[in-house]
Protein backbone atom coordinates (compact mmCIF):
# COMPACT_ATOMS: atom_id res chain seq x y z
CA UNK A 1 0.00 0.00 0.00
CA UNK A 2 2.66 2.44 0.80
CA UNK A 3 3.63 2.25 -3.17
CA UNK A 4 0.30 3.81 -3.78
CA UNK A 5 0.03 6.48 -1.80
CA UNK A 6 3.42 7.16 -2.29
CA UNK A 7 2.17 7.27 -6.19
CA UNK A 8 -1.35 9.35 -5.39
CA UNK A 9 0.58 11.73 -3.18
CA UNK A 10 2.65 12.71 -6.63
CA UNK A 11 0.00 13.39 -8.31
CA UNK A 12 0.12 10.37 -10.04
CA UNK A 13 -2.49 7.85 -11.44
CA UNK A 14 -3.29 4.25 -11.12
CA UNK A 15 -3.94 1.97 -13.82
CA UNK A 16 -6.69 -0.31 -13.71
CA UNK A 17 -4.99 -3.45 -12.65
CA UNK A 18 -3.11 -0.90 -9.84
CA UNK A 19 -6.35 0.42 -8.67
CA UNK A 20 -7.42 -3.47 -8.34
CA UNK A 21 -4.31 -4.39 -6.25
CA UNK A 22 -4.74 -1.77 -4.48
CA UNK A 23 -8.23 -2.04 -3.65
CA UNK A 24 -7.79 -5.66 -2.75
CA UNK A 25 -5.47 -4.00 0.23
CA UNK A 26 -8.24 -2.12 1.41
CA UNK A 27 -10.57 -5.23 2.05
CA UNK A 28 -7.80 -7.06 3.27
CA UNK A 29 -6.80 -6.61 7.31
CA UNK A 30 -3.24 -5.53 6.81
CA UNK A 31 -3.70 -1.85 6.53
CA UNK A 32 -4.75 0.71 9.24
CA UNK A 33 -7.70 2.61 9.14
CA UNK A 34 -5.39 5.82 8.74
CA UNK A 35 -3.86 4.01 5.75
CA UNK A 36 -7.38 3.76 4.42
CA UNK A 37 -8.65 7.48 5.15
CA UNK A 38 -4.89 8.36 2.64
CA UNK A 39 -5.60 6.21 0.14
CA UNK A 40 -9.21 8.05 0.13
CA UNK A 41 -8.17 11.57 0.61
CA UNK A 42 -5.09 10.76 -2.09
CA UNK A 43 -7.61 9.56 -4.83
CA UNK A 44 -10.00 12.65 -4.04
CA UNK A 45 -7.03 15.28 -4.26
CA UNK A 46 -5.39 13.92 -7.79
CA UNK A 47 -8.96 13.15 -9.22
CA UNK A 48 -10.08 9.71 -10.16
CA UNK A 49 -9.81 8.51 -13.53
CA UNK A 50 -11.65 6.01 -15.37
CA UNK A 51 -9.19 3.10 -15.25
CA UNK A 52 -9.32 4.04 -10.70
CA UNK A 53 -12.74 3.60 -10.83
CA UNK A 54 -12.90 0.74 -13.25
CA UNK A 55 -10.24 -1.27 -11.16
CA UNK A 56 -12.31 -0.52 -8.22
CA UNK A 57 -15.63 -1.71 -9.34
CA UNK A 58 -14.35 -4.85 -10.64
CA UNK A 59 -12.72 -5.51 -7.28
CA UNK A 60 -16.15 -5.01 -5.47
CA UNK A 61 -18.08 -7.29 -7.80
CA UNK A 62 -15.79 -9.70 -7.51
CA UNK A 63 -16.07 -9.85 -3.44
CA UNK A 64 -19.88 -9.11 -3.74
CA UNK A 65 -22.51 -12.52 -2.77
CA UNK A 66 -22.33 -14.13 -6.10
CA UNK A 67 -25.10 -14.46 -8.87
CA UNK A 68 -25.10 -17.04 -11.80
CA UNK A 69 -26.05 -13.63 -13.86
CA UNK A 70 -27.88 -16.09 -16.49
CA UNK A 71 -30.77 -13.67 -16.66
CA UNK A 72 -30.57 -11.60 -19.83
CA UNK A 73 -31.42 -7.76 -20.67
CA UNK A 74 -31.43 -6.42 -16.93
CA UNK A 75 -31.56 -2.47 -16.18
CA UNK A 76 -30.56 -0.93 -12.66
CA UNK A 77 -31.92 2.55 -12.09
CA UNK A 78 -29.95 3.65 -8.80
CA UNK A 79 -28.42 6.80 -8.52
CA UNK A 80 -25.19 8.29 -6.71
CA UNK A 81 -27.30 10.33 -4.16
CA UNK A 82 -25.68 13.03 -2.66
CA UNK A 83 -27.44 16.04 -4.14
CA UNK A 84 -29.38 17.50 -1.30
CA UNK A 85 -32.87 17.70 -2.69
CA UNK A 86 -34.73 15.82 -0.22
CA UNK A 87 -36.82 14.15 -2.83
CA UNK A 88 -39.24 11.40 -2.37
CA UNK A 89 -37.67 8.25 -3.56
CA UNK A 90 -37.68 8.52 -7.11
CA UNK A 91 -35.57 6.16 -8.59
CA UNK A 92 -37.16 3.03 -6.20
CA UNK A 93 -41.12 4.26 -7.72
CA UNK A 94 -39.22 4.02 -11.04
CA UNK A 95 -38.27 0.72 -10.70
CA UNK A 96 -41.34 -0.61 -10.67
CA UNK A 97 -43.07 1.17 -13.24
CA UNK A 98 -40.13 -0.23 -15.61
CA UNK A 99 -40.77 -3.51 -14.32
CA UNK A 100 -44.62 -3.00 -14.98
CA UNK A 101 -43.57 -2.26 -18.55
CA UNK A 102 -42.05 -5.98 -18.81
CA UNK A 103 -38.12 -5.23 -17.66
CA UNK A 104 -36.39 -6.90 -15.77
CA UNK A 105 -34.75 -4.43 -12.83
CA UNK A 106 -32.07 -5.80 -10.47
CA UNK A 107 -32.48 -2.13 -8.00
CA UNK A 108 -29.64 -1.98 -6.25
CA UNK A 109 -29.89 0.65 -3.07
CA UNK A 110 -28.88 1.63 0.70
CA UNK A 111 -30.06 3.18 3.48
CA UNK A 112 -30.08 6.91 3.31
CA UNK A 113 -26.41 8.16 3.41
CA UNK A 114 -26.96 11.83 2.67
CA UNK A 115 -30.82 11.86 1.73
CA UNK A 116 -33.67 11.68 4.37
CA UNK A 117 -34.83 8.27 2.73
CA UNK A 118 -32.49 5.53 1.28
CA UNK A 119 -34.29 2.93 -1.16
CA UNK A 120 -33.71 0.35 1.13
CA UNK A 121 -35.85 2.59 3.72
CA UNK A 122 -39.12 3.23 2.23
CA UNK A 123 -38.97 -0.61 0.88
CA UNK A 124 -38.26 -2.28 4.41
CA UNK A 125 -41.32 0.26 5.36
CA UNK A 126 -43.35 -1.40 2.90
CA UNK A 127 -42.98 -4.84 3.92
CA UNK A 128 -39.90 -5.62 1.59
CA UNK A 129 -37.42 -7.91 3.40
CA UNK A 130 -33.78 -6.80 2.46
CA UNK A 131 -31.89 -9.21 3.70
CA UNK A 132 -32.21 -12.61 1.92
CA UNK A 133 -29.48 -15.00 -0.21
CA UNK A 134 -28.23 -13.86 -3.08
CA UNK A 135 -29.68 -17.00 -4.45
CA UNK A 136 -32.93 -16.25 -3.35
CA UNK A 137 -32.40 -12.66 -4.56
CA UNK A 138 -32.03 -14.13 -8.42
CA UNK A 139 -34.85 -16.58 -8.06
CA UNK A 140 -37.45 -13.33 -7.44
CA UNK A 141 -35.52 -11.70 -10.14
CA UNK A 142 -36.98 -14.69 -12.46
CA UNK A 143 -40.16 -14.63 -10.82
CA UNK A 144 -40.90 -11.40 -10.41
CA UNK A 145 -39.18 -9.35 -12.97
CA UNK A 146 -37.66 -6.60 -10.13
CA UNK A 147 -35.95 -7.56 -6.95
CA UNK A 148 -33.69 -5.12 -4.36
CA UNK A 149 -30.07 -6.18 -3.63
CA UNK A 150 -29.23 -4.16 -0.12
CA UNK A 151 -25.77 -2.87 -0.87
CA UNK A 152 -24.84 -3.88 2.77
CA UNK A 153 -26.01 -7.28 2.16
CA UNK A 154 -24.43 -7.51 -1.33
CA UNK A 155 -21.07 -6.33 -0.66
CA UNK A 156 -19.97 -7.29 3.44
CA UNK A 157 -16.42 -6.40 2.64
CA UNK A 158 -17.41 -2.98 2.81
CA UNK A 159 -18.45 -2.72 6.03
CA UNK A 160 -14.91 -1.62 7.48
CA UNK A 161 -14.69 0.76 4.46
CA UNK A 162 -17.83 2.62 5.46
CA UNK A 163 -16.76 3.09 8.91
CA UNK A 164 -13.74 5.00 7.81
CA UNK A 165 -15.95 7.14 5.08
CA UNK A 166 -17.84 8.18 8.38
CA UNK A 167 -15.43 9.17 10.09
CA UNK A 168 -13.96 11.07 7.19
CA UNK A 169 -16.94 12.64 6.62
CA UNK A 170 -15.97 13.84 2.85
CA UNK A 171 -17.58 12.43 -0.29
CA UNK A 172 -15.04 9.86 -2.12
CA UNK A 173 -14.72 7.58 -4.72
CA UNK A 174 -17.25 5.27 -2.92
CA UNK A 175 -19.84 8.55 -2.90
CA UNK A 176 -19.90 8.17 -6.64
CA UNK A 177 -19.44 4.26 -7.45
CA UNK A 178 -22.56 2.45 -5.52
CA UNK A 179 -24.62 2.40 -8.87
CA UNK A 180 -21.45 0.90 -10.63
CA UNK A 181 -20.97 -2.14 -8.17
CA UNK A 182 -24.67 -4.25 -8.57
CA UNK A 183 -23.08 -7.79 -8.96
CA UNK A 184 -25.78 -8.60 -11.82
CA UNK A 185 -24.40 -8.29 -15.38
CA UNK A 186 -26.20 -5.18 -16.62
CA UNK A 187 -27.44 -5.16 -20.34
CA UNK A 188 -28.54 -1.57 -19.46
CA UNK A 189 -28.80 1.21 -16.86
CA UNK A 190 -29.95 4.13 -16.11
CA UNK A 191 -27.32 5.93 -13.89
CA UNK A 192 -28.40 9.52 -11.92
CA UNK A 193 -25.20 11.62 -10.67
CA UNK A 194 -25.43 14.51 -8.35
CA UNK A 195 -21.99 16.20 -10.30
CA UNK A 196 -22.24 17.34 -13.99
CA UNK A 197 -18.93 17.67 -14.18
CA UNK A 198 -18.90 13.53 -14.08
CA UNK A 199 -21.08 12.76 -16.71
CA UNK A 200 -19.15 12.04 -19.58
CA UNK A 201 -16.33 10.38 -17.38
CA UNK A 202 -19.24 7.97 -15.81
CA UNK A 203 -20.66 6.96 -19.44
CA UNK A 204 -17.08 5.97 -21.21
CA UNK A 205 -16.98 3.88 -17.70
CA UNK A 206 -20.29 2.11 -18.79
CA UNK A 207 -19.26 1.76 -22.24
CA UNK A 208 -15.93 0.13 -20.84
CA UNK A 209 -18.59 -2.78 -18.38
CA UNK A 210 -20.03 -3.10 -21.32
CA UNK A 211 -23.44 -1.99 -21.59
CA UNK A 212 -25.34 -1.87 -24.69
CA UNK A 213 -27.60 1.21 -23.78
CA UNK A 214 -27.57 3.51 -21.08
CA UNK A 215 -27.93 7.14 -20.07
CA UNK A 216 -25.95 9.32 -17.44
CA UNK A 217 -28.21 12.11 -16.32
CA UNK A 218 -27.86 14.93 -14.30
CA UNK A 219 -31.13 16.35 -13.63
CA UNK A 220 -32.30 20.37 -13.16
CA UNK A 221 -31.23 22.06 -10.14
CA UNK A 222 -28.07 19.10 -10.53
CA UNK A 223 -30.47 16.41 -8.68
CA UNK A 224 -29.30 12.60 -9.01
CA UNK A 225 -32.27 12.45 -11.19
CA UNK A 226 -34.33 13.96 -13.89
CA UNK A 227 -36.46 16.99 -13.01
CA UNK A 228 -39.38 18.88 -14.55
CA UNK A 229 -37.92 22.23 -13.31
CA UNK A 230 -35.74 22.84 -16.34
CA UNK A 231 -32.60 21.56 -18.19
CA UNK A 232 -31.78 17.71 -17.71
CA UNK A 233 -28.67 17.41 -18.89
CA UNK A 234 -27.72 13.36 -20.66
CA UNK A 235 -25.70 11.22 -22.05
CA UNK A 236 -26.39 8.76 -23.56
CA UNK A 237 -24.38 5.11 -24.54
CA UNK A 238 -25.88 2.91 -27.63
CA UNK A 239 -24.26 0.13 -29.34
CA UNK A 240 -20.87 1.87 -28.36
CA UNK A 241 -21.34 5.51 -29.52
CA UNK A 242 -21.40 8.23 -26.75
CA UNK A 243 -23.72 11.23 -27.41
CA UNK A 244 -24.64 14.73 -25.51
CA UNK A 245 -28.30 15.28 -25.04
CA UNK A 246 -30.38 18.45 -23.00
CA UNK A 247 -34.25 17.51 -22.45
CA UNK A 248 -36.59 20.13 -21.17
CA UNK A 249 -39.90 18.70 -20.28
CA UNK A 250 -41.62 20.34 -22.91
CA UNK A 251 -39.72 18.46 -25.29
CA UNK A 252 -41.30 14.96 -24.20
CA UNK A 253 -44.86 16.63 -23.24
CA UNK A 254 -44.43 17.12 -20.02
CA UNK A 255 -45.62 19.84 -17.53
CA UNK A 256 -43.04 22.43 -15.50
CA UNK A 257 -42.64 21.71 -11.58
CA UNK A 258 -39.95 23.43 -9.30
CA UNK A 259 -38.33 20.55 -7.40
CA UNK A 260 -39.73 22.00 -4.23
CA UNK A 261 -42.85 19.89 -5.50
CA UNK A 262 -41.52 16.59 -5.35
CA UNK A 263 -40.18 17.22 -1.81
CA UNK A 264 -40.37 13.76 0.75
CA UNK A 265 -39.82 12.91 4.11
CA UNK A 266 -38.94 9.88 6.07
CA UNK A 267 -39.55 6.60 4.87
CA UNK A 268 -43.28 6.02 5.95
CA UNK A 269 -44.09 9.46 3.98
CA UNK A 270 -42.51 8.56 1.16
CA UNK A 271 -43.77 4.66 0.99
CA UNK A 272 -47.25 6.56 1.15
CA UNK A 273 -46.36 8.91 -1.71
CA UNK A 274 -44.62 5.50 -3.77
CA UNK A 275 -48.17 3.73 -3.23
CA UNK A 276 -50.06 6.85 -4.10
CA UNK A 277 -48.33 6.94 -7.35
CA UNK A 278 -48.49 3.58 -8.40
CA UNK A 279 -52.39 3.87 -7.26
CA UNK A 280 -52.64 6.54 -9.70
CA UNK A 281 -52.47 9.57 -7.84
CA UNK A 282 -51.95 12.50 -10.87
CA UNK A 283 -49.73 15.57 -10.04
CA UNK A 284 -45.57 16.81 -9.88
CA UNK A 285 -44.29 13.60 -8.23
CA UNK A 286 -46.60 11.37 -10.48
CA UNK A 287 -44.95 13.02 -13.56
CA UNK A 288 -41.79 13.12 -12.33
CA UNK A 289 -41.89 9.39 -12.20
CA UNK A 290 -43.19 9.07 -15.70
CA UNK A 291 -40.21 11.16 -17.17
CA UNK A 292 -37.55 9.01 -14.93
CA UNK A 293 -39.38 5.41 -15.91
CA UNK A 294 -39.48 6.97 -19.63
CA UNK A 295 -35.87 7.51 -19.42
CA UNK A 296 -35.46 3.88 -17.84
CA UNK A 297 -37.46 2.38 -20.30
CA UNK A 298 -35.85 4.03 -23.60
CA UNK A 299 -32.36 3.14 -21.91
CA UNK A 300 -33.85 -0.73 -21.68
CA UNK A 301 -34.26 -0.33 -25.20
CA UNK A 302 -38.17 -1.13 -24.45
CA UNK A 303 -38.52 2.07 -26.76
CA UNK A 304 -37.04 4.10 -29.58
CA UNK A 305 -37.26 7.48 -27.41
CA UNK A 306 -38.09 9.02 -24.15
CA UNK A 307 -41.35 10.51 -25.25
CA UNK A 308 -42.42 6.68 -26.44
CA UNK A 309 -41.05 5.40 -22.74
CA UNK A 310 -42.98 7.79 -21.17
CA UNK A 311 -45.95 6.92 -22.87
CA UNK A 312 -45.57 2.85 -21.77
CA UNK A 313 -44.78 4.03 -18.54
CA UNK A 314 -48.16 5.67 -17.86
CA UNK A 315 -49.24 2.50 -19.50
CA UNK A 316 -47.89 0.31 -16.69
CA UNK A 317 -49.04 2.68 -14.06
CA UNK A 318 -52.46 3.26 -14.99
CA UNK A 319 -53.28 -0.63 -16.27
CA UNK A 320 -51.87 -1.43 -12.04
CA UNK A 321 -49.07 -3.30 -13.83
CA UNK A 322 -46.61 -1.04 -12.01
CA UNK A 323 -48.62 -1.46 -8.48
CA UNK A 324 -48.71 -5.66 -9.13
CA UNK A 325 -44.73 -5.65 -9.14
CA UNK A 326 -44.57 -3.96 -5.71
CA UNK A 327 -47.11 -6.15 -4.38
CA UNK A 328 -45.17 -9.35 -6.06
CA UNK A 329 -42.07 -8.29 -4.44
CA UNK A 330 -43.13 -7.62 -1.04
CA UNK A 331 -45.11 -11.44 -1.37
CA UNK A 332 -41.80 -13.10 -2.68
CA UNK A 333 -39.27 -11.66 -0.64
CA UNK A 334 -41.43 -12.31 2.86
CA UNK A 335 -42.31 -15.98 1.18
CA UNK A 336 -37.95 -16.39 1.12
CA UNK A 337 -37.15 -14.91 4.38
CA UNK A 338 -39.90 -17.71 6.27
CA UNK A 339 -37.90 -20.72 3.99
CA UNK A 340 -34.09 -18.92 5.16
CA UNK A 341 -35.60 -19.28 8.56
Amino acid sequence: MKSFLEQLSEQRSLTEAEMENAVKHLFSDEISDSEMAAFLIGLKIKGETVDEIIGLVNVMRQYALPFSNQIPNVIDNCGTGGDGSKSFNISTTSAFVMAGAGITVAKHGNRSISSKTGSADVLEHLGVNLNIPSESSEQILNEAGITFLFAPFVHPKVKRIMKVRRDLRIPTIFNLIGPLTNPVNLDYQLLGIYRRDLLEMFAEVLLRLGRKRAVVLNGAGYMDEASLQGENHLVIIDQGTITKKILVPEEVGLPNYTNQDIVGGDAKVNAEILRGILNGEKGARRDTVLLNAGIGIYSAQKADSIEEGIAIAKESIDSGAAKGKLEQLIELSQRYQQEVI
